[in-house]
């Protein structure tokens, strides 16, 4: 994939200009769920109970967290709500995974 211009929505003049931002946007949120999922292994790595692996604070704290920056960034409350219950239920599951893995060695 080449490296679109970037441009701010108002700036788009044709549905080609829309896909090729959001196509932009997709691959840097790729980059950073990559990241965001290597930091959820290594806690699986650290945690010494399984327990411990779904924390209910944790999730109230990072759900409440991502609501208030999505109201600063315009961003719809709902959809940032939605993605993240996802991410985090995806994300305790894949941490499970590892968690058991790791202690099966």
């Amino acid at each position: 994939m080449t490296n679109p211009q970037i441009l701010k929505a108002e700036q788009c003049v044709s549905m080609e200009d829309v896909r090729a931002q959001i196509d932009r946007l997709d691959q840097a949120l790729v980059g950073l769920l990559s990241e965001r999922q290597r930091y959820i292994e290594r806690a699986a790595e650290i945690k010494s109970n399984r327990d411990a692996v779904r924390d209910e604070a944790r999730i109230v704290d990072v759900l409440s967290k991502v609501t208030a920056r999505a109201r600063v960034a315009g961003l719809n409350p709902d959809i940032a709500q939605a993605v993240w219950r996802v991410l985090i239920e995806r994300s305790i599951a894949l941490e499970f995974e590892a968690y058991d893995r790791q202690r099966a060695r």
